[in-house]
């Protein structure tokens, strides 16, 4: 067994039972953390692939920034996940129905792939060809991204600084 077979197995443990304890665990706060804990994983199984650009956006973006952005919002209200289980019962079959179907397709979907038995030579570094066509040849978009995200967080801030005063 090769050392990346065993990285990856490694890793994917770890995002495995991250966020399976994500998805049951009875604290908040607990799940938040597993939530940290799979994202970092993922990235590491990014990095494997070779996809430097995808690992260090998956770090900046989803571990350091939505996973904190969680916990603050979790440290900032006072509503146990006892009490948002009692209120949501309904949700959960819903959801459960809803995952059930999303895995059914996905499973549809590995097992009817053809996977290449021997592996293709890795690429180059990915992050300096998607930097040149982020700043050139898609320059409008991305600008158009980034200002609907500020007017979006903007928004936001004023909605919660109207109910302050409220």
């Amino acid at each position: 067994m090769s050392g990346e077979l065993v990285v990856f197995w490694c890793l994917a443990t770890l995002v495995v039972l991250s966020a399976a304890t994500a998805a049951f665990a009875r604290s908040i706060v607990n799940a938040a953390y597993a939530l940290f804990f799979s994202l970092l994983g993922i990235a590491g199984v990014y990095a494997l692939l070779g996809a430097d650009f995808l690992a260090v956006s998956q770090v900046v973006i989803y571990v350091g920034g939505i996973v904190v952005l969680v916990l603050f919002g979790i440290l900032l209200t006072n509503r146990s996940l006892e009490e948002l289980l009692q209120s949501k019962r309904r949700s959960q079959w819903l959801a459960l129905v809803v995952g059930g179907g999303i895995l059914a397709v996905q499973l549809a979907v590995l097992i009817g792939a053809i996977w290449p038995l021997r592996p293709e030579t890795p690429a180059g570094s990915t992050t300096a060809p998607l930097g040149v066509l982020l700043l050139q040849k898609y320059v409008i978009p991305f600008e158009f991204a980034s200002l609907t995200l500020l007017v979006a967080l903007i928004g936001a801030s004023y909605l919660v600084r109207r109910r302050e005063r409220d």
